[in-house]
């Protein structure tokens, strides 16, 4: 799960490098697939395409273990204290979201 914490550190009030970014996380709605799309796509993807090929799958394949573990993803987000204006009232299906935007990602990287 750790490394899971560490691709949403971003999202993380220990993260408090850019107050630019810490509002625009705050102002999207977490619970909504569109904001939280968007969201990771302003502030997750720039990051997520830094990482190597390998690394890249490693996330994916993370995410994609624990989500057919029926994981709650209590251990990331319960160790974490996010700019989010709101509480995320389904975890498995934000990590759902993020998995599909990492998913595009890697795709759109492959195919450049």
């Amino acid at each position: 799960m750790s490394i899971i914490r560490g691709l949403l550190f971003t999202y993380d009030i220990e993260n408090t490098d850019d107050l630019e970014r810490e509002a625009r996380i705050a102002s999207a709605d977490v619970n909504d697939e569109k904001e939280l799309t968007e969201l990771f796509d302003d502030l997750t993807k720039p990051e997520f395409l830094i990482y190597t090929t390998s690394e890249q799958d490693w996330f994916i394949t993370s995410i994609e273990h624990f989500l057919a573990a029926s994981d709650n993803f209590d251990d990331v987000f319960k160790r974490m204290t996010t700019y989010f204006s709101a509480e995320i009232v389904d975890q498995r299906e934000f990590m759902r979201v993020l998995l599909r935007c990492l998913q595009h990602y890697k795709i759109e990287s492959d195919a450049s």
